[in-house]
């Protein structure tokens, strides 16, 4: 038997030369076959409907221009935005998808909203048994004004209950409460999730759940009949400091107007300073630090701070203004009661302070100019495309700033049911730079739905990059989250930082430039030199997973250990 040599790539060396030829006939099976499917991925996107990035940089242009002043909600700027985004809509050839009036939709869903501001000084006084002190709202505590309809917030000498991180999750066999009755007690809580500190645990390691965000614990303790809610403030756990907890939290606050606003809304809601909060302890005979690593255990048991008690006292104006969301629909031919949907938040900021040069016209071209601007040109696309299977709505929402407010509103006021909506693909602050490698989205969550959207992404050569800062919770400050916790299959898409031109040095740095100098802040305009190439590429992504969707008999899940799975599984039955 005679032996060949080869290149030894594949480890052949020295075998016999049938063993070989057979190697390499299976490997050259294998390599047609990979060439063949990568044909056919680059077939799929080559024949994807192609998006216009001239279109885009104009809508951010005009919904970013001065005259828009900022897009506020409630003011001048928000009237414009809604007539131009109606004219764009209708002008693509989409059906209103609004509220229902004389037995037909309109373009838009009224969202009432609450407006509570705190009146007059805010008196609280702490009570250890041989002495009061009083301490001081924005430097101590952070005092959020009531908003469970109360016009005065007053109780005197509640009992304080440290009930560890405030989490009830039966999927994990996790209560931190063992049965507490906490009417009448002011709970104090830790922020974040239970193995946040150690990294491991029940609760995703350092990636925040939904139990660790400070909204789950103020309504969980307001579900539990709590006089008030007191979250333990520390930077690392918070992933910001105290200064961003007073600015937040002492403010005009905004809510939609709820049936039962006492259900979401403890009469107290607060923040305390950490230091301050391990000096109440240590008055009760208590060590904080032993106290927050018992709460880490599933054994952990409420303890009541004995011999404190706190008094609080101050008025709150509570007024009701309105505002509104718009809503398209490109009907579905064979399913149209089932709906996936694009969303994205038109409002900013309005009119605000100056900055430096006397600039008060807070634009918000980047945030979020640019994710609407995507939703119209999707708009546009489905439009001309034939119609899919199932409906596909556009959902640009209100008040995002104010605390994803509109989209809150239409979750709790579904226009169209949620366990009939296959799932949600929200667009926030998306860039308007050149493409990238990679994509990202909003947090760690697991769900069939971003599954789809790698898979998808993979055939234009875009990799998934997960969230590097899973424990800040940025998965709960988006537009998505309010179906997420719903239980309907979200996400929140986030254009990618690894560039075709530049790498992820040149993508890193326009990034950390936009965050330092422009968010939130009147320089955040449009730019000329903007090439939009990057989200018209993005958009053929978004377009083909909507779309398969949208044409296919599958319903998206969360994964079997995620915090949402049960909402989604007891909505099966309703799925039409």
């Amino acid at each position: 038997m005679t032996y060949v040599t080869v290149p030894d790539r594949l480890g052949l060396n020295g075998l016999p030369d049938s063993f070989i030829f057979t190697q390499w006939r299976n490997a050259l099976k294998n390599a047609t076959l990979v060439l063949l499917s990568l044909a056919a991925a680059t077939a799929q996107a080559a024949d994807t409907p192609k998006f216009d990035a001239q279109r885009l940089s104009q809508d951010v242009k005009v919904l970013s221009s001065d005259e828009f002043e900022g897009r506020g909600p409630n003011t001048a700027g928000e009237t414009k935005t809604v007539n131009y985004l109606i004219e764009q809509f209708k002008a693509a050839g989409l059906k209103p998808g609004g509220d229902l009036a004389g037995g037909k939709r309109s373009w838009t869903q009224d969202v009432p909203l609450g407006r509570f501001d705190i009146k007059g000084p805010v008196t609280l006084t702490l009570n250890d048994g041989k002495n009061t002190q009083t301490l001081k709202q924005g430097d101590d505590m952070a005092v959020r004004a009531a908003m469970n309809g109360a016009k005065k917030v007053e109780f005197k000498n509640a009992p304080l209950v440290f009930v560890g991180y405030g989490v009830t999750a039966p999927e994990r066999k996790w209560d931190d409460f063992k049965g507490m009755d906490l009417k009448g007690k002011l709970a104090i809580v830790l922020i974040n999730d239970p193995d946040f500190e150690t990294g491991k645990g029940d609760f995703g390691g350092k990636a925040m759940t939904y139990y660790g965000r400070w909204t789950y614990k103020y309504e969980e303790m307001a579900r539990r009949g709590a006089i008030g809610t007191i979250i333990v403030h520390e930077t690392a756990p918070a992933s910001y400091g105290w200064p961003t907890v007073k600015n937040s939290n002492t403010i005009v606050m905004y809510d939609i107007v709820r049936k039962e606003p006492g259900k979401a809304h403890a009469p107290m809601e607060a923040w305390i300073q950490r230091d301050l909060a391990a000096d109440l302890f240590k008055r009760s005979g208590l060590d904080f630090d032993a106290a927050k690593k018992q709460a880490q255990s599933r054994d952990f048991k409420p303890v009541e701070l004995k011999g404190l008690s706190l008094s609080a006292n101050y008025a709150v104006d509570a007024q009701v203004i309105k505002s509104k969301n718009v809503v398209a629909v490109r009907e579905g031919s064979k399913h149209p009661n089932q709906y996936v949907m694009y969303s994205g938040h038109w409002d900013h900021l309005g009119v605000g302070l100056p900055d430096a040069k006397g600039d008060k016209i807070y634009n918000g071209a980047v945030d979020n100019a640019t994710g609407l601007a995507a939703m119209l040109e999707l708009a546009r696309v489905y439009a001309k495309q034939p119609a899919p299977q199932r409906s596909v709505v556009f959902l640009a929402v209100t008040a995002e700033e104010k605390g994803l407010l509109g989209s809150e509103y239409y979750a709790a006021n579904p226009l169209y049911p949620l366990a009939s909506t296959v799932g949600v693909i929200n667009m926030d602050a998306l860039s308007p730079f050149g493409p990238a490698r990679n994509f990202n989205i909003s947090g760690s969550a697991k769900l069939d739905l971003l599954d789809q959207m790698v898979a998808t992404a993979k055939k234009w050569n875009i990799a998934y990059s997960p969230d590097p800062k899973p424990e800040a919770g940025y998965f709960f400050r988006s537009d998505h989250f309010p179906f997420a916790k719903r239980g309907v299959p979200a996400v929140s898409f986030g254009s990618g930082y690894d560039w075709v031109d530049g790498g992820v040095k040149a993508g890193a740095a326009a990034e950390e430039a936009y965050t330092k100098n422009n968010y939130h802040q009147p320089s955040d305009e449009f730019n000329p030199k903007w090439p939009f190439t990057g989200m018209a590429r993005d958009l053929e992504v978004l377009y083909t997973v909507g779309a398969d969707l949208a044409n296919s008999a599958s319903w998206p899940n969360w994964s079997a250990d995620s915090e949402f799975r049960a909402a989604r599984d007891k909505s099966a039955a309703q799925r039409k």
